[in-house]
């Protein structure tokens, strides 16, 4: 048992130090840490408009969703796994080939992820952020409850990692229909019972427990969601998931002629034929954007109504740009350079046909956030549709620069990491400030297209100067 969790955490440890390099790697954690410092120095700020109940809100919900991304990539990552290193495999998928059951090996991978990510992620935040409220607010620190927020961050972590391991499980039974049925039913229980407001969000057992640690009821039942959808997962454990042999009729040259003799027209056209065939298929655009779009969407609402002082609509527009962002990995995530290099193509050509398929794919957020706006809020539809497009604009184009083709492999460098935050983290605070004096000042974040496009001509010659990495 100990052996598979130590050879899980070599593993681990090698597979991300042989893409990123063990310095970059090994600098990760150190950026959350000095990133979560940086940012909490304006906690004095801050507390002015949100409460240290709210701020402690987000925290906890923050882990809950890395908790569930890191569960999420057990189960979606296979196909990544594969495209990226071919032949070669994880202990967790060569399970049948072990002399141990099938149950030890996942257990082990649970545990490995618990005790990783902890120290990855849940760790280095709790240290940056209690170290700045040391040097800030000395005199609040007792307030925060460093330990206690340390033991409530990292069940927050594990609820979200262990219902999505539970949720797979449901998946690799069921298929996606009754994943999709499971998915929705919790929010519209929630609203045909009138009980979802602003304080139903404080109902996270962790983060109950956080706010009022003599509620020892709500530590048990945080053990309760972290411990039983786990033993079910376990017990019901099935890897062989729902597939079907899958043929498709060659419709390349028919969708190809739709876009015309546009330069790039067969790039985007394999873009799309590739993000249909994928894991997933066209079925992302709605399980990996637009379900998460919609719940994000209805935290903002329950937050406005906790913090009059942020408009709902101007924040989703912000958040909504920078999940469109994502897209750019989609359409980046399964391929390589090297399947272009017998081509007369420079980099620059594939990152401009990406960039294309990016901005026809924009158009679901767009649709999607106009459709909302003149529901909700048509008084502030110009601006929130202006800060989307600039934003989206400006992620991908900082995502570009940095990591050209390769985001999802780049962006877990420590220095990378620490560049793209630091490019776009200053412009997002300025966004929620400028949302707080009014929706027309928001208007400023036209200024960020010429510095987009300027870092765009950047980053095409950038690389189409390196030699691009294999990996």
């Amino acid at each position: 048992m100990l052996d598979i969790f130590k050879s899980m955490m070599k593993e681990e440890w090698r597979m991300h130090s042989s893409l990123f390099g063990h310095s970059g790697f090994a600098l990760f954690p150190v950026f959350i840490f000095l990133f979560t410092f940086f940012v909490s120095l304006v906690l004095p700020v801050f507390r002015v408009i949100v409460t240290d109940k709210g701020i402690a809100l987000g925290m906890h919900y923050l882990f809950l969703l890395v908790g569930g991304m890191v569960g999420a990539f057990g189960l979606m990552g296979r196909e990544f796994m594969n495209r990226r290193f071919g032949q070669a495999s994880l202990i967790t998928y060569s399970s049948r080939t072990l002399p141990v059951s099938e149950r030890v090996v996942f257990l082990n991978f649970l545990v490995k992820d618990v005790v990783y990510y902890f120290f990855l992620y849940v760790l280095p935040f709790v240290a940056g952020f209690a170290l700045a409220v040391k040097f800030v607010l000395p005199s609040a620190a007792e307030s925060f409850k460093i330990p206690l927020l340390t033991l409530t961050l990292s069940l927050s972590f594990m609820i979200g990692l262990s219902v999505v391991f539970f949720l797979s499980t449901v998946y690799a039974h069921s298929g996606k229909a009754v994943l999709a049925g499971l998915l929705l039913a919790f929010p519209a229980l929630l609203f045909a019972s009138g009980n979802f407001n602003g304080e139903t969000l404080y109902a996270l057992p962790a983060l109950a427990f956080y706010l009022v640690p003599s509620q020892t009821r709500q530590l048990l039942v945080s053990a309760f969601l972290v411990l039983v959808p786990s033993a079910l997962s376990l017990i019901f454990l099935k890897v062989d998931y729902p597939q079907v042999q899958k043929s498709f009729s060659n419709s390349f040259s028919g969708l190809s002629s739709r876009f015309g003799s546009y330069r790039y027209a067969a790039f985007v056209a394999k873009d799309f034929l590739d993000l249909k065939r994928s894991e997933g298929g066209l079925g992302k655009i709605i399980f990996s954007f637009l379900l998460p779009a919609t719940l994000v969407w209805v935290l903002l609402s329950a937050l406005g109504n906790v913090i009059p002082a942020l408009d709902s609509l101007l924040l989703f527009s912000l958040v909504l740009g920078v999940l469109s962002s994502s897209m750019y990995n989609w359409l980046t995530e399964f391929d390589l350079f090297s399947s272009y290099a017998f081509l007369p193509l420079k980099v620059s050509d594939v990152i401009k046909s990406k960039l294309d398929s990016y901005a026809f794919l924009n158009v679901v957020p767009f649709v999607f956030l106009f459709g909302l706006g003149l529901r909700t809020a048509p008084y502030t539809l110009v601006p929130s549709l202006l800060v989307f497009l600039s934003i989206s604009f400006y992620m991908v184009t900082v995502l570009v620069y940095l990591t050209g083709l390769y985001p999802s492999v780049n962006l877990y460098n420590g220095k990378t990491f620490a560049l793209y935050a630091l490019s776009i983290v200053p412009v997002l605070i300025l966004n929620i400030v400028l949302s707080i004096l009014g929706p027309y000042y928001l208007l400023a974040d036209l200024a960020l297209v010429p510095v987009a496009v300027s870092l765009l001509g950047r980053s095409f010659r950038k690389w189409d100067g390196l030699e691009n990495p294999q990996f």
